[in-house]
């Protein structure tokens, strides 16, 4: 049985679809077996963000309808045969997409796969719900912006009622001149202010960006980083071990 984790954020733009893909990558070069599942009804990128949006014939809410089984909506990557993507609805359907209908087709997946990464919407909503009801884990990614942070906050709380075996935080985008001058927060501090386990960071990169993918021979340090965030989720190893903060999300958000 896979492994499930919620890919998910409190905003949108801070690059969540991204990570998934590029995380799902890293996974599946590795050699596990990974299928991505797109939650995000109605404004699905994840196949756009993988280039395979020409391929998908049929979605979710098609297996749903009876249209098609299952395997037949799962796009399969001609350069990388251990990952799998279910697309999601082009339009937005969500209100039919029931959320133990979308548990019992992510529980059928997990009979066929090592892990799972649920791309959820962005947002609080019933969409986000859906999606965390079918996780066992969580990654929140957010960016060193106050309002990123913010609504990651939101998100980490809502999602401590449910019965999760961890959440944790990706810092994403992060720019690590801005931090040298003062003009953001590190990673570290970030976790500290949102009392939550550090599984990761990723730079800024002009050459992994919205719609770019951790391919090619590149060394960027990007690419990297999902490496070693695909390392620290499988070890349990986290980057910052113990969280000092008292008080401090008050303060900020105060």
């Amino acid at each position: 049985m896979a492994k499930i984790y919620l890919v998910a954020s409190g905003k949108g733009g801070v690059g969540k679809t991204t990570v998934c893909a590029n995380l799902g990558l890293a996974y599946a070069k590795d050699g596990y077996k990974v299928i991505l599942v797109d939650g995000d009804i109605g404004l699905n990128n994840l196949d756009v963000t993988l280039g395979v949006e020409d391929k998908v014939c049929y979605d979710i809410v098609d297996v749903l309808e009876g249209k098609a089984k299952l395997n037949q909506a799962l796009i399969t990557f001609d350069d990388c045969k251990n990952l799998k993507l279910l697309p999601s609805a082009k339009v937005n359907v969500s209100e039919r997409l029931k959320t133990p209908m979308f548990r019992r087709i992510v529980d059928e997946l997990s009979t066929q796969a090592d892990y799972i990464f649920i791309d959820a919407p962005a947002g609080i909503e019933y969409g986000f719900h859906r999606c965390a009801q079918s996780a066992q884990q969580a990654i929140i990614v957010t960016t060193p912006h106050i309002s990123a942070i913010k609504d990651a906050d939101r998100a980490i709380a809502t999602l401590s009622t449910y019965s999760m075996r961890g959440i944790g935080i990706v810092v994403n985008r992060l720019r690590q001149d801005l931090v040298d001058k003062g003009e953001i927060l590190d990673a570290e501090s970030i976790a500290d202010l949102l009392r939550c386990p550090l599984y990761g960071v990723i730079p800024e990169s002009d050459k992994i960006g919205i719609y770019s993918l951790i391919e090619g021979k590149t060394r960027d340090k990007a690419k990297q980083a999902y490496y070693e965030l695909k390392e620290n989720l499988i070890n349990g190893v986290m980057i910052n071990k113990r969280v000092k903060s008292k008080g401090i999300l008050g303060r900020l958000f105060g």
